[in-house]
């Protein structure tokens, strides 16, 4: 690359990690402010996953690249790695303190947007020759687009697809001049590896960019079906090589829990305008903003007379149907690889807003747009902001720094028409497109950052909280032979792995399927429409799954809806089987609706008493379809039962929201959505000396109580259960990432059970026997055993890593064919004549 060309891509950088960083701290947001920036998955699911990634590096993690041990009894690691993790950016992670990971992520997010714009501008240059500055004003404002700054912000994964959009656009101009074939396949893997998800958009659009420079530039058939050729032969090698984490992470979409099918419902045509303009936010809605400039460029393409008509019709047209594309339903699925998302529906918008910024570059390349394009393209961009003006995803700031962007804009286009390539108009010119794009980026980056924090959940960043769940967990962690829980009141989704310990909880979009529903089944609670499942605050799964000590802390202060604090974090302990233990007449009666008699079945023993109860209105009389929150059971209905003196009782209430109160008791927090969240079964106190029970309740919106709510646990015989199964269990465990080995005692017989969710990849064998796919007790991995055999063997290979190996294997097999081929003709072509012209020495010959 030329200096110019260097130049250009370090000042794109620049301005776009400057607009970024600034808009932040107008907004005050960490790290320039007191006001947290984890919303969402952010502080769900990319911090915890990036602060495991810290744990794996410096070899403090539970578990290595098969199996995450810390995570939902055991969960598949890989999958995740490729999901979350797959960027070169997250190393970078191990290179701040562990309790700076989220300074850690911020960093790689302003990173991954300086290489996008880096990236944008070394293609722009590829495409046509242009002054340095203008490429670097466009890259910038690509990587500042509306879908980097509402989207991706909190989802720093989707970044990897900003940056390989163009990278990947690169690629297909080298396949169409026959060059650079290695690196381009390099580069394909690079992405997929990095994001299969938004590297999938953004090798369509890439297809589509050089689709359209064939069309435009119209090689020989021949040519045109050799650049076609190329271009698939790089992009399958690629993929082949990135197939060893794409498959796992395939094979374990196919795996995990399923989400709420959405069908697609177009936005009206006001809000996709009105997302055109700085500012502007609404969720669901597709964020196409790519700064003033850019835009008003783009809508001047069809006016300017010195761009090549096929360009200016080609670009206009790819231009327009790739918007029309993101409100059609079959171009929808295509997009998102056929299935609607569950959050945001306009994920590709990225790939639209790169369009956009190559369409705005083919005008401004060509020289300044005059009049008789500024004109109408100023035309266009007051009837787009007169259409959007009804929409509701407009702010008040809106129109003040509209104002200021188009008058930069404007003033700074038709000053550089005027002034040339040099003098003082041009250096005008430029301060003033750079200054509004600066200043418009920057503005819109901090009104993204606030309204995020007003309409999305938020997660206070690393803290006293976090210190004080951390240290907990190290005094009482003795993995493997018990787990230690980091407790039922979570800060995020994903709290061991962000604190540390072992627990049931786990945030992921490939939660499994068999962990969701038998944690349900027990009397668990989730979100996210159950791929959050979340701790269990119950002794008797605390013994199934061998949790020797929990921490409880108080409510998370930052939580508005949590109750104040009655107790300060603390750690209890509790003698519990092995993680193998042996039934050895194991109950093969199928779950039922009542998670008290479900525990009962895991565990072999009765424990429970679930007695008859009554649910009463606010005035005391009988509710028959024990609905509360609304009627006359709207501020304090009530739940009577009567149990055994000095059992420990429980509310299982899985779809109620508000909080319970046993009287004498405090209140416990139970929070239902309708299918977006389901309240776990919580332990309320003991029961009185009369064994009467009166449960007060205070709902925040409508739900129901089952019949079967109240449980009554006897410790006694729990503890009688627990010791029965630690006497038959495994004498040693030993746990190294993706194998469990236990040793048994002699003349065991019925079943071994490792109290770990029977995730798909697991195979176990007895003794030196072979081994075999494990069965499945209840949800939980399960052996047949022999008497003669006293060990037990259990490996966990993720499904899709044997396939993706091979196919990585032989891509790179034929890589290496092809590229040793290349280097053989290359060698054997005779040299090309040196020919001299009478003008030149032939010295001097080129």
């Amino acid at each position: 690359m030329s200096r110019p060309g260097r130049a250009a891509c370090l000042l794109a950088a620049a301005l776009a990690a400057a607009a970024f960083c600034a808009g932040d701290a107008l907004a005050r947001s960490y790290p320039f402010g007191p006001r947290t920036r984890n919303v969402n998955d952010l502080g769900n699911q990319f911090v915890p996953f990036h602060a495991h990634l810290w744990d794996l590096l410096h070899g403090r993690a539970e578990g290595g690249l098969l199996v995450n041990w810390q995570s939902g009894y055991g969960a598949s690691f890989l999958p995740d790695l490729g999901t979350y993790l797959g960027s070169p950016f997250a190393l970078l992670v191990a290179l701040f303190p562990r309790d700076e990971t989220d300074l850690a992520v911020y960093v790689i997010t302003v990173l991954k947007i300086a290489c996008a714009a880096a990236a944008m501008t070394g293609l722009l240059l590829a495409c046509r020759p242009g002054r340095w500055w203008a490429a670097g004003l466009l890259g910038a404002s690509y990587a500042l687009c509306g879908w980097t700054l509402a989207d991706a912000d909190y989802n720093p994964m989707w970044l990897d697809g900003l940056i390989a959009l163009p990278l990947l656009c690169l690629v297909g101009e080298w396949a169409r001049t026959g060059r650079r074939f290695v690196p381009g396949v390099l580069v394909v893997a690079l992405a997929w590896t990095a994001n299969f998800y938004t590297a999938y958009m953004a090798t369509l659009g890439a297809a589509l960019v050089l689709l359209l420079r064939l069309v435009l530039i119209r090689p020989s058939r021949r040519q045109a079906l050799a650049t076609a050729g190329r271009a698939a032969l790089t992009t399958a090698l690629g993929v082949g090589l990135a197939a060893p984490l794409v498959l796992t992470v395939y094979f374990g979409t196919r795996h995990a829990y399923p989400g709420r099918a959405r069908a697609f419902a177009p936005v009206p045509a006001e809000d996709v305008l009105a997302r055109l303009l700085p500012t502007a936010y609404g969720w669901g809605s597709p964020a196409l903003y790519v700064g003033t400039t850019a835009l008003l460029l783009a809508l001047a393409l069809p006016f300017h007379r010195a761009v090549p008509g096929r360009v200016r019709a080609g670009w206009t047209a790819l231009v327009l149907l790739a918007v029309l594309s993101l409100q059609w339903a079959p171009t929808h699925l295509v997009w998102h690889a056929f299935a609607t998302p569950q959050g945001s529906p306009y994920r590709q918008t990225f790939v639209v807003c790169g369009l956009l910024v190559i369409a705005a570059w083919h005008t401004l390349s060509y020289g300044p747009p005059g009049p008789r394009a500024l004109v109408p393209a100023a035309a266009l961009f007051a009837l787009i902001t007169a259409l959007a003006g009804r929409s509701t995803v407009l702010r008040p700031l809106t129109w003040p720094v509209l104002l200021l962007a188009v008058a930069g804009a404007l003033g700074g286009l038709a000053l550089l028409a005027r002034a040339g390539r040099r003098g003082p108009l041009a250096g005008l010119a430029v301060a003033l497109l750079l200054g509004a794009q600066l200043g418009e980026s920057a503005a819109t980056t901090a009104v993204t950052t606030r309204l995020h924090l007003a309409r999305l959940d938020d997660y206070a960043p690393w803290g006293e909280r976090q210190e004080r769940q951390s240290a907990l967990i190290a005094e009482a962690d003795d993995w493997p032979r018990h787990r230690t829980d980091p407790g039922r009141e979570q800060t995020v989704g994903n709290d061991p792995l962000l604190v540390g310990g072992e627990g049931a909880q786990y945030y992921s979009s490939l939660t499994s399927d068999v962990l969701s529903r038998t944690l349900t089944a027990l009397g668990g609670g989730w979100t996210s429409r159950g791929r959050s499942v979340q701790s269990l605050d119950n002794a008797v799964t605390d013994v199934l799954f061998s949790v020797g000590a929990r921490v409880h802390s108080p409510p998370d202060p930052h939580q508005r809806h949590s109750p104040p604090a009655p107790y300060p974090a603390h750690l209890t302990r509790r003698d519990v089987p092995p993680l193998v233990t042996v039934r050895p007449h194991p109950d093969t009666r199928p779950f039922g609706d009542s998670p008290y008699r479900n525990q009962e079945i895991l565990l072999g023993s009765r424990v429970y008493t679930v007695p008859p109860l009554a649910v009463r209105d606010d005035f005391g009389r009988p509710l028959r379809n024990r609905r509360t929150g609304s009627g006359t059971a709207r501020t304090r209905p009530v739940i009577t039962a009567r149990c055994p003196a000095g059992t420990q009782v429980h509310l299982w209430a899985p779809h109620y929201s508000g909080t319970a109160r046993l009287d004498g008791g405090t209140a416990t927090l139970f929070n239902a959505k309708d299918t977006r969240s389901r309240a776990a079964m919580a332990p309320l106190g003991t029961t009185p000396a009369s064994g009467r029970l009166t449960v007060r309740l205070t709902p925040t919106r409508p739900g129901s109580i089952p019949p079967g709510a109240i449980g009554c646990l006897d410790t006694g015989r729990l503890r009688a259960a627990a010791a029965r199964l630690t006497a038959g269990g495994a004498r040693d465990v030993t746990v190294s990432d993706g194998t469990v080995h236990a040793r048994l005692p002699a003349g065991s017989r019925g079943l071994a059970v490792l109290a770990a969710p029977r995730i798909a990849g697991w195979r176990c064998a007895t003794g030196d026997g072979p081994q075999r796919p494990a069965g499945e007790y209840h949800g939980l991995i399960a052996v047949p055993l022999d008497p003669a055999t006293t060990s037990l063997t259990c490996t966990f290979h993720p499904p899709g890593l044997r396939l993706g190996t091979a196919v990585g294997g032989a891509s790179l097999l034929v890589l290496a064919v092809l590229t040793t081929a290349a280097a053989v003709r290359r060698r054997r072509a005779p040299a090309a004549p040196t020919t001299t012209s009478p003008r030149e020495p032939a010295a001097t010959a080129r």
